[in-house]
């Protein structure tokens, strides 16, 4: 299976000033497999150091000189490294915060040799210790859960891919396709973007087998608050988890998770779920100018879980006969919909930067909420998601009047097409702009489709 992370792997190898490279990501969202795969594309000899698995590795690591760190490697390990030929890999970093302060003297004495660290709960390890990041002296990569794009590959469908990513607005979608991409999108709303989900789907087609490692996931990360012991509430954060699932689409309520418990503890877990990508956060923005976050209002605030496949799993989607479970993908129960294209927008921001996501919704007076908010180079661009082939759009209509923009995005059900939007709104003030409808499965095309438009 291949993953799009592993063009921007094959460049950072390649580039003049190297530094270490740093892969951050939720547990299971294929780092090792990429660094592992990385390695045997580009015949490097990979030495890798799980920290996590044996923590007392990282004693060999002791000196302040590489050269003497690499003796020390050598001599456990039984091996010879050649720089110019091998990757060194130091896998679960998190269990070693300590280790991060030594990278910068691999960039500064040993710049031939690749180094690659990979960590799953590192905000959490790093608010623990000492133990800082060498800025300047290492560089990041942040993993998703595989897009909808790398599902359609990892399904065999590469000339459906191919399709995809060449079409253009103007061009039209034979009715047969569109209804192939709904139905892959049907099917990785089910089984999600987790690479051993993906796999299993692929090498059994067993849906139930999907959903089983997908649970066996989230009691991993169910089992990693517990392993963090006292100040963190192990329950708590699985009713966090849930609600999350059960309150996609809407402004996070902290007491619909449980009425019984004082709002600062769940914010307190929810924070921790966040910092360790279990969960996202949909942070609200006035939309008034750039950046996005400027003038936000903190109290609200939406919340994605990492996979759409585990939304499925939590809502039990896999016990509903397949045309129900159609019907409840295809509306906007659940908000499977806003979790699918959340997720897309996520992938298309990771590799290179920390993803962020950001949404509208009026604090005061009368209601109105725009799904995403995203900026396009020096414009920002409303989003608004239809899980089926229609719905209401009172409050992109009154948000464009407002804002002054010249350009919407609609998601939804239907084949591509764009119009212009000519009409008042349900306060009577006249509104006029560009509307850019596509269908889910194009949202990780978003961006050249607008730039087409623009």
């Amino acid at each position: 299976m291949d993953r799009f992370a592993s063009t921007i792997l094959n460049a950072w190898l390649g580039s003049h000033n190297r530094k270490p490279l740093v892969i951050r990501g939720a547990r299971q969202t294929g780092k090792t497999w990429l660094v592992r795969a990385f390695a045997e594309h580009n015949n490097l000899r990979l030495i890798e150091l799980n920290l996590e698995k044996f923590p007392g590795k990282a004693d060999l690591f002791s000196p302040d000189d590489p050269l003497e760190t690499l003796k020390n490697i050598e001599a456990d390990l039984g091996i010879k490294i050649d720089p110019g030929s091998s990757c060194l890999f130091l896998d679960e970093i998190q269990a070693a915060p300590e280790l991060f302060a030594k990278l910068r003297w691999f960039k500064e004495d040993k710049p031939e040799l690749p180094i690659i660290a990979a960590g799953s709960l590192l905000e959490f390890a790093l608010s623990k210790s000492r133990y800082s990041m060498p800025v300047g002296r290492i560089t990041y990569l942040y993993l998703e859960p595989m897009s909808f794009f790398e599902f359609i590959l990892a399904s065999g469908n590469e000339q459906l891919y191919q399709r995809i990513i060449e079409f253009e607005v103007k061009s039209t979608i034979p009715q047969s396709i569109h209804e192939k991409c709904m139905g892959l999108y049907h099917q990785y709303c089910l089984t999600g973007g987790m690479p051993e989900a993906v796999k299993t789907w692929i090498d059994t087609n067993d849906l139930q087998a999907c959903i089983k490692v997908l649970h066996d996931l989230l009691s991993t990360y169910r089992d990693d608050f517990y392993k963090f012991g006292g100040d963190i509430d192990a329950r708590l954060l699985n009713k966090i988890m849930l609600s999350v699932a059960q309150q996609l689409g809407t402004k996070f309520i902290y007491s619909r998770v449980d009425p019984g418990i004082q709002a600062h503890a769940i914010k307190k877990s929810l924070t921790l779920l966040f910092q360790a990508r279990v969960c996202s956060l949909i942070a609200h923005t006035s939309g008034n100018g750039l950046p996005l976050g400027a003038q936000s209002n903190e109290k609200f605030f939406k919340a994605l879980m990492l996979d759409v496949g585990l939304i499925s799993a939590q809502l039990g989607l896999s016990s509903v006969k397949p045309t129900k479970t159609k019907e409840l993908i295809f509306t906007n129960k659940g908000g499977i919909a806003e979790q699918f294209v959340g997720q897309q927008l996520r992938s298309v921001q990771a590799v290179s930067t920390d993803p962020q996501l950001f949404y509208w919704q009026r604090t005061g007076g009368r209601l109105g909420e725009i799904d995403y908010i995203i900026q396009h180079a020096d414009k920002i661009i409303p989003v608004e998601v239809k899980s089926g082939t229609a719905g209401g759009m009172k409050s992109l209509h009154q948000f464009m009047a407002e804002k002054k923009l010249e350009l919407a995005v609609r998601i939804d059900s239907n084949t591509p097409r764009v119009e212009d939007v000519d009409l008042k709104t349900t306060s009577g003030q006249p509104v006029k702009y560009r509307l850019l409808s596509i269908p889910l499965y194009f949202t990780g095309r978003v961006s050249e489709l607008i730039d087409e438009i623009l």
